[in-house]
């Protein structure tokens, strides 16, 4: 399967908190954390698990950092 996100970011899963439809996915990307909100369902279909190698794929068209 090809993507257009050229952002790839493979790392380790360290957290998943589910709530509701909704969960957040925590990844260890080469020492730093990267969070996601994914759905729940999303979670339930990769099997995603705590320790599981996956790639974070990230595509924006505007970033925003405020300090």
């Amino acid at each position: 399967m090809q993507i257009s996100g050229r952002n790839k970011l493979p790392g380790t899963v360290k957290k998943i908190a589910i709530s509701g439809p909704v969960a957040e996915v925590i990844m260890d990307c080469g020492g730093h954390d990267v969070a996601a909100v994914v759905t729940a369902d999303s979670v339930n279909e990769l099997g995603l698990k705590e320790g599981d190698q996956a790639t974070a794929l990230i595509k924006a068209t505007s970033v925003m950092i405020l300090k």
